[in-house]
């Protein structure tokens, strides 16, 4: 399957410095967050599947991928689950 752009899931790859483990972990968290963890074996099988390289046009191509920390990010979630409930 071709990756479909989660518009709802923000990574920041800033400051991984290379480290691939790093930026699937932080990815699969936030897949999962917004709940799409049916989809995180898919992204994990596609973003290994290369080089470096590779796992960066692929997580782009999944996620928005910008300057947005993980404090933010659980602060958005913190909002969003408070407004669902």
């Amino acid at each position: 399957m071709e990756a479909v752009k989660l518009s709802d899931v923000s990574v920041k790859l800033v400051g991984e410095d290379g480290n691939a483990f790093s930026i699937m972990g932080k990815v699969t968290k936030a897949m999962k967050r917004a709940g799409h963890g049916d989809l995180v074996e898919e992204y994990r099988k596609e973003a290994m599947s290369g080089d470096y390289d590779k796992l960066l046009q692929v997580t782009m191509a999944w996620v928005n991928c910008d300057s947005i920390t993980e404090e933010e990010a659980d602060a958005e979630w913190d909002e969003h689950w408070a407004e669902s409930v």
